[in-house]
C-alpha cells in the first residue's frame, strides 16, 4: 500500500483533531525514524519528548517481551512484581513518598488535582478548593487538566470546564501572591513550559512560589511530564533547583513509548489526601506497563543516561547558539538540556517543520514561534552536528 493510500484511508476513518504532517511512518533505529519508502530521518521530536532511549534500546525490548510471554493485565485489584519493582524506582529515583500510575499525562493531572482538593477538604472543610495555574501553560485536554491549561484557544468550546481555577503568570512572583485568597489549596505549574514556548522557571520564582505554599500550607504540583525523565538534565527538572514539590506528575519517557503516566507525592500529601474508593483505573500501572517503567529507570541508572545529557545538551546549545548568529530568521533561544527551543520572526514557523522534513529531520513548534528540539536523550555529537547540517538548509530556503 503506498503512503498516498495510507494517508486517504486514515482520513476516512480517523476523526480529525490532528492536523498531521504528510509523513508516513514504518519503523525506528537508534535516533532515526523511516518512512514507508525507506527514506531516513533524524528524530529531534522524540514522539513528542517520549523517546528518551531512541528506537531499540537494547533491553528496553526484551522486558517488554519479557512480560508479554508472563503477564500483561490484572486490575488494581491484585498486586504484581512489576508494579511493585517500577513503584520503588521511581520514588527511589525521585526522593518522594507514594505512587499511582496512571494511563497517560493528562491523568496523571487529573490525579493530582484531586489529591490537592482532598487534601484541603480533610485538613480544612469544603470551601478551599480553588487552585492558581499560570497562563500560557499546558496540562493536558480532559476537562480537569484543560481547566488549568492557561490557554483560551483551548478552553473556549468545552466551556463551562471545572471551576474554582485563577491563573497567574508565570515567572512572576507577585501575579502569583494575588490570586491567593482564603479559598486557595494548591498552585500547578510546569517546571519547564513546553507548548507555551520552552520556558524554564526561574530558581527565585519557583524558589518565591515552594515558600508561599508553606507559608499558607498549599500544595505545590510540578508538571513534569514533558520536561522530567532527564530532559533537562537531572531526573526531574526540579531536582536541579533544589525545591521539591508535594506532588509531582509525570508521563511521556516514563514509559519510553507505553503509554504510562504517574503522579507522585511527598509524605505529608500522600499521608492526608486520597483514601480507597477515592481514585482508581483498570489499566494504570499494570504489569505490562511496570516492566517498561522499571526496564527504563534501570537502563537510566545503568547507563548514566542523565550524565549524558549533562554533557551532550552543552554542545547542542553552543551549536544552536551558532545557528541563531547566522540566521536572522532565529531571534532566541530557550531552554533547558535537550529541551531546546528556537525562536523564529519573520517566517512562519511551520514552514521551517515541513523543509526540515524534506532534508530528512523532524522537529515540531511550541508556541506560535518556537521551533521545538526534544530529541532522544542517547543522541551523540555527530546527531546534533547533523541537524545543525539539515536544520541550515531548511533555514535557508
Amino acid at each position: 500500500m503506498t503512503e498516498n493510500k495510507i494517508r486517504e484511508d486514515a482520513e476516512q476513518v480517523i476523526l480529525h483533531t490532528y492536523n498531521r504532517y504528510p509523513l508516513v511512518l514504518d519503523r525506528g533505529e537508534g535516533v532515526y525514524l523511516y518512512d514507508m519508502e525507506g527514506k531516513k530521518y533524524l528524530d529531534f521530536a522524540a514522539g513528542i519528548a517520549v523517546q528518551a532511549l531512541g528506537y531499540h534500546y537494547p533491553g528496553y525490548d526484551e522486558a517488554l517481551k519479557g512480560q508479554i510471554d508472563k503477564l500483561m493485565h490484572i486490575s488494581n485489584l491484585y498486586y504484581s512484581q512489576p508494579m511493585e519493582e517500577a513503584a520503588r524506582r521511581v520514588i527511589r529515583a525521585s526522593g518522594m513518598s507514594k505512587v499511582f500510575f496512571t494511563n497517560s499525562g493528562t491523568e496523571a493531572i487529573e490525579g493530582a488535582l484531586k489529591a490537592a482538593r482532598r487534601y484541603s477538604y480533610n485538613q480544612y472543610g469544603e470551601n478551599r478548593y480553588e487552585i492558581i495555574a499560570m497562563n500560557h501553560s499546558f496540562h493536558g485536554r480532559s476537562m480537569g487538566a484543560l481547566a488549568v491549561t492557561g490557554n483560551e484557544k483551548y478552553q473556549i468550546p468545552f466551556r463551562p470546564l471545572v471551576e474554582g481555577v485563577r491563573f497567574a503568570d508565570y515567572n512572576n512572583l507577585e501575579s502569583v501572591k494575588a490570586q491567593i485568597n482564603e479559598k486557595t489549596c494548591a498552585i500547578i505549574l510546569e517546571t519547564v513550559q513546553g507548548e507555551g514556548g520552552i520556558y524554564p522557571a526561574e530558581p527565585a520564582f519557583l524558589e518565591g512560589v515552594r515558600k508561599l505554599c508553606d507559608e499558607r500550607d498549599l500544595l505545590l504540583i510540578l508538571d513534569e511530564i514533558q520536561c522530567g525523565m532527564g530532559r533537562t538534565g537531572e531526573m526531574f527538572a526540579w531536582q536541579g533547583y533544589g525545591v521539591k514539590p508535594d506532588i509531582m506528575t509525570c508521563a511521556k519517557a516514563l514509559g519510553c513509548g507505553v503509554p504510562v503516566g504517574a503522579f507522585v507525592l511527598n509524605e505529608k500529601a500522600a499521608a492526608n489526601s486520597l483514601a480507597p474508593g477515592d481514585h482508581g483505573t483498570t489499566y494504570g500501572g499494570n504489569p505490562f506497563v511496570c516492566a517498561a517503567v522499571a526496564a527504563v529507570l534501570d537502563i537510566f541508572e545503568k547507563d548514566a543516561i542523565v550524565e549524558h545529557v549533562r554533557e551532550i545538551s552543552a554542545y547542542l546549545e553552543k551549536r544552536l547558539d551558532e545557528l541563531k548568529e547566522k540566521y536572522s530568521c532565529i531571534a532566541g533561544r530557550r531552554g533547558k538540556g535537550l529541551m531546546q527551543g528556537l525562536v523564529i520572526q519573520g517566517r512562519p514557523v511551520g514552514e521551517i517543520v515541513l523543509k526540515s522534513l524534506e532534508e530528512g529531520l523532524i522537529v515540531i513548534t511550541a508556541g506560535s514561534d518556537v521551533l521545538r528540539m526534544v530529541p532522544p536523550l542517547v543522541i551523540e555529537r555527530e546527531h546534533v552536528d547533523e541537524l545543525i547540517e539539515k536544520l541550515s538548509r531548511a533555514l535557508a530556503d
